[in-house]
């Protein structure tokens, strides 16, 4: 018979819930090593997280349980179902950091395929959409959507000073060729004003 029967058989439940879904926990996780798939992937892992949060649910009763009937029992026995509970927990945290640890290594493979290394995600720990809050969802667009505003405006600005460069360069441009032409005619006046002096000074000769 069960020890936790001989307590209480609602503990017994309880325990024989969570054993269930510590061994679904761990077949779970040993499926998502031989998954390849992205896509598979997150949706092993959305229902490994699913089964994490009615673990947590379960514990949660077992501790009431305990407490409840803690004025009942004896310093021994109270002290083997609150070490027990300790384990439950210790167990199931060791399943949140695989779940962690596997939702940012995902992550890691979506960033690198759609946007290449990018330095601001580098050191974050970044979580799936599946395991956000609607507040982090609606938070997260609106700072994704105030860096595409900023990287709009940094490329608006380039653009004008890129116009403003190329407006510039034209007028220095034009100057110049206006310039060149002033030397050009000046240049013509000279030659015209040496063919003169020349013819000038032919004709002094010839009397």
């Amino acid at each position: 018979m069960d020890p936790l029967s001989a307590i209480s058989e609602e503990l017994a439940e309880i325990d024989g819930q969570i054993t269930d879904i510590f061994r679904a926990l761990s077949n779970g996780f040993q499926k998502l090593e031989k998954i390849k798939d992205s896509n598979r992937q997150s949706r092993q892992l959305e229902e490994l997280t699913d089964k994490m949060r009615d673990c947590k649910r379960l514990i949660k009763e077992f501790d009431r349980e305990v407490k409840n009937i803690e004025r009942v029992n004896d310093p021994d026995t109270s002290r083997m179902l609150n070490e027990k509970k300790q384990t439950m927990i210790k167990e199931l945290n060791s399943y949140v950091a695989l779940k962690k640890q596997y939702a940012s290594n995902l992550e890691n493979k979506k960033i690198d395929l759609f946007d290449g290394p990018a330095e601001e995600y580098g050191e974050q720990n970044v979580l799936l959409a599946s395991s956000m809050t609607n507040q982090q969802l609606i938070d997260n667009g609106n700072q994704m959507m105030d860096e595409t505003d900023q990287a709009i405006e940094r490329s608006k600005k380039v653009v004008h000073e890129t116009i403003n460069v190329g407006t510039e360069t034209a007028a220095a441009l034009k100057a110049q060729t206006e310039q060149m032409s002033r030397i050009v005619n000046e240049l013509d006046s000279i030659h015209f004003s040496i063919k003169k002096a020349t013819k000038l000074v032919k004709e002094i000769g010839c009397n």
